[in-house]
């Protein structure tokens, strides 16, 4: 995963990421009672929003810091450290349910990552995910961009944003039948007076990674300024969001 998440930070000013995540939840058809894997479980917030919903919910994040969080804030919850590439259950999943993770994988291991969901899926059970799609942040990414290029930089980009006509024939490829796929344009508000750049320092750390910190505050700021009449509005800042949703069902060896 191209990111090291600073938990508290996560947590305290960023919560709009697990509240989008609740409607995601909707897409899920398994009754109560059904063993669920929250995949990429960060704090722990929609892990506890499974199981009110009925279910017997795990959640899995590869972030120590994320789980030792998640652990504190619900402590009678089940989470467990483990890598989305290469978890495995000992009991398979009714579902796995993953928000805002697999935009983080390199596209070179999503099959890997594909490939280990199927496997720990029982069959007929389901994937049902939300992550960013193509076009995801791009004001943002392709003003950094700039921002970069300007200085004789590189500006590299870290994050894997599919159209639903790349990414649905490699969940049929690991025999997972995608039953729903929609993307779609969500403008998402931010909490901060300086709503871009604390996104930028919560989200974009790798292509900072080394830079002197004055560059890196001049390219923050520039990219604000630049941003300000499109990403400002009515006395608040967003983020140009792009989201792909997905539920798809892990077929049968007859189907197969």
């Amino acid at each position: 995963m191209n990111i090291t998440w600073n938990a508290q930070n996560y947590q305290d000013n960023f919560c709009f990421v697990s509240q989008y995540g609740e409607g995601v939840m909707e897409l899920l058809t398994i009754p109560e009672g059904s063993r669920v894997i929250d995949l990429g479980c960060g704090n722990g917030t929609l892990t506890e929003k499974l199981a009110e919903r009925g279910y017997t919910v795990t959640g899995i994040d590869a972030s120590k810091d994320m789980l030792a969080l998640a652990q504190k804030e619900h402590p009678d919850l089940t989470f467990i450290q483990g890598d989305a590439l290469s978890f495995t259950l000992e009991e398979k999943a009714d579902a796995i349910f993953s928000n805002a993770v697999f935009h983080w994988i390199d596209e070179k291991n999503q099959e890997i990552m594909i490939a280990n969901i199927a496997d720990q899926l029982r069959e007929g059970g389901e994937l049902v995910c939300e992550f960013g799609g193509y076009g995801c942040a791009e004001a943002v990414h392709s003003t950094l961009e700039k921002c970069f290029a300007e200085r004789g930089l590189l500006y590299p980009r870290t994050f894997y944003f599919p159209t639903v006509g790349e990414y649905t024939p490699l969940l049929e490829k690991h025999g997972l039948r995608v039953e729903f796929a929609t993307l779609f344009d969500r403008l998402t508000p931010q909490n901060s007076e300086h709503g871009v750049i604390d996104w930028i320092n919560m989200f974009v750390t790798k292509p900072f990674e080394g830079m002197d910190e004055k560059v890196k505050n001049d390219i923050l700021q520039e990219t604000e300024n630049t941003l300000y009449e499109r990403l400002f509005l009515d006395g608040k800042w967003y983020i140009d969001y792009v989201r792909i949703r997905i539920r798809a069902r892990k077929m049968s060896t007859v189907e197969c």
